[in-house]
């Protein structure tokens, strides 16, 4: 009896949170069905202007992101739209969860006890998702600590398999990453416990080229050449951009002459260069010197920068790029180019053997080989 009285002067007088809203807006009594009708609207209000609130901010972010020579602080798109869903889906979920209260305190519901028991809810259900809630943290820890960016060459050791590749997008339950095979490797948050970047999209090898006792340093540059722009024709997909042919240089205290040509390689298919690349090397050599040996073309690896000696040489001959330079000439080698100063063409490579993608076109340019 007392339970069905209270209930009734609930709905007739509108002592509840709405009721009380509306009465200090209009003056008026209203019934239930009108507030519960008016919070529905209400809500559904909200939720069309927090829509078309975060669609103007991502389209911001996109158009801030297309322009990253004005804007060059604001080039964390990935991140921004990240925190503008996080924003979004939190004020919605807290639309549901007071309309859904409202609604409730309109029925006879204790609004309280409603909160009381969705709090108690609310911890049950996290003590029962603990690897949510830990993907979620450790989501948000790589998206907001600039661990990795999507575009970005990584290498993620997780508990139990490590994975290397190409980061397509950060999500709170998992990293998306595309591998060499072209895979795409979903990886759970919470089983990342390292990630190593690679900052210019790749590993460098370096093969030190022996020029032959005797040898006409402007054929030997050439066949090199005609050899490096085969390769990065055929293994596109591993040689991540355009050889840099070095300049015929003499190594300090010692008698001989080498040519270093500059790869940038997928981690991890270094034996391209090793085997393939090397052992034709070898044996255009060998047309110049029979006894050339394979200790005469060396392959060293780095996920850095030349070192500042290089840089400083390369100031001499001109920018490290495709050109290299014999040493002491002003000859400019350059596959599918001539060389200037009255030396001969050095390659002028069928159309057919040319190389048909755009250099590094996943990874960006390579840029100046520096420090």
């Amino acid at each position: 009896m007392t339970n069905t009285s209270t209930f009734s002067v609930l709905m007739t007088t509108g002592e509840t949170v709405m009721g009380r809203i509306y009465h200090h807006f209009s003056g008026q009594e209203s019934s239930a069905g009108m507030r519960i009708l008016l919070i529905i609207g209400l809500a559904l209000l909200a939720l069309l202007a927090l829509g078309f609130i975060r669609r103007i901010c991502e389209g911001i972010i996109h158009k801030i992101e297309a322009d990253k020579s004005v804007h060059a602080g604001l080039n964390h798109k990935p991140k921004y739209i990240t925190l503008t869903r996080l924003i979004g889906s939190g004020v919605a979920f807290l639309i549901y969860f007071f309309s859904f209260g409202f609604i409730l305190q309109e029925l006879g519901v204790n609004l309280t006890a409603y909160l009381a028991s969705a709090t108690v809810i609310g911890l049950a259900i996290s003590f029962g998702s603990q690897g949510l809630v830990q993907d979620i943290v450790i989501g948000l820890t790589l998206i907001f600590s600039d661990t990795m960016e999507v575009g970005d060459l990584v290498e993620v050791a997780g508990t139990i398999t490590i994975v290397i590749g190409r980061v397509e997008e950060i999500g709170l339950r998992f990293t998306k990453l595309i591998n060499f095979y072209n895979q795409e490797v979903f990886v759970p948050n919470r089983t990342i416990n390292n990630v190593s970047r690679y900052p210019l999209g790749g590993i460098y090898a370096y093969a030190d080229i022996q020029i032959p006792l005797g040898a006409d340093p402007a054929k030997a540059v050439q066949a090199i050449g005609e050899i490096a722009a085969g390769m990065w024709g055929q293994f596109g997909a591993i040689i991540l951009s355009q050889p840099v042919i070095g300049p015929v240089e003499t190594a300090p205290g010692g008698r001989w002459s080498f040519l270093r040509v500059h790869f940038k390689i997928w981690p991890g298919q270094g034996g391209l260069i090793e085997n393939t690349f090397r052992q034709q090397i070898i044996s255009a050599m060998r047309s110049f010197s029979p006894t050339y040996a394979d200790w005469q073309v060396p392959v060293t690896y780095r996920a850095v920068t030349a070192s500042k000696k290089a840089k400083d040489a390369s100031l001499v001959h001109g920018r490290v790029s495709p050109h290299g330079a014999l040493a002491g000439g002003s000859c400019t080698m350059s596959m599918g180019a001539k060389v200037e100063g009255g030396a001969p063409s050095l390659v002028n490579l069928p159309s057919r053997e040319r190389p048909k993608i755009e250099p590094d076109q996943a990874f960006g340019s390579p840029g100046p080989i520096a420090e």
